[in-house]
């Protein structure tokens, strides 16, 4: 079982591998769903010598733990199941409900409100049904800002939302139109 220092190491290098790198490591991931053999990651993150002794239960633990919920397994395969940004993987289009949200922090906000949301290095816009993801994203850069996107605006003006499970929306760029402040209960 790992502590919770190495469980966030391994789960970076996982993150690495499924969602941004896979080709460095030699690693080939299903181009309609981003999924590989548990087996094929488990053999390539062996291949790092600080890794060489994780056991996919090690690997297991690391997707149960995940407070993101960021990877998924089904069945022998594993993939990661957003922030993709190495191919633009296939979503089946979705009706979200009527507001999401999306956490982001102070200095970015007169770009959003010029520009919209737009996925910033991803493959898509990633938005969320409840604060809790929001609030994980956007934290992580300075102080939190949550906004409420609209989305029946949103699809009103042609934008494609994709559930990606676990609470996690993906979309196209969001016009500025349909975002706001979110204002505190």
């Amino acid at each position: 079982m790992l502590n919770h220092t190495a469980e966030v190491s391994l789960s970076k290098f996982m993150t690495k591998l499924l969602r941004h790198t896979p080709a460095e490591y030699g690693l080939l991931l299903d181009p309609e769903d981003g999924s590989c053999l548990l087996e094929d990651l488990q053999r390539v993150i062996h291949a790092a010598p600080k890794w060489a002794g994780i056991t996919e239960e090690d690997i297991r633990q690391v997707v149960r733990n995940s407070e993101k919920q960021r990877f998924a397994i089904e069945e022998d395969r594993i993939k990661a199941r957003y922030g993709h940004s190495h191919a633009k993987l296939a979503y089946e289009p979705g009706v979200p409900p009527e507001v999401l949200y999306h956490g982001t922090h102070q200095a970015a906000l007169p770009s959003i409100f010029k520009e919209g949301l737009l996925p910033m290095g991803r493959q898509y816009v990633h938005l969320s049904e409840g604060l809790h993801f929001a609030s994980l994203a956007g934290s992580r850069r300075g102080k939190l800002i949550l906004l409420a996107v609209d989305t029946v605006k949103a699809v009103h003006l042609g934008v494609t939302f994709y559930y990606a499970g676990n609470e996690v929306w993906l979309s196209e760029p969001v016009p500025p139109a349909c975002i706001a402040l979110r204002e505190e209960p």
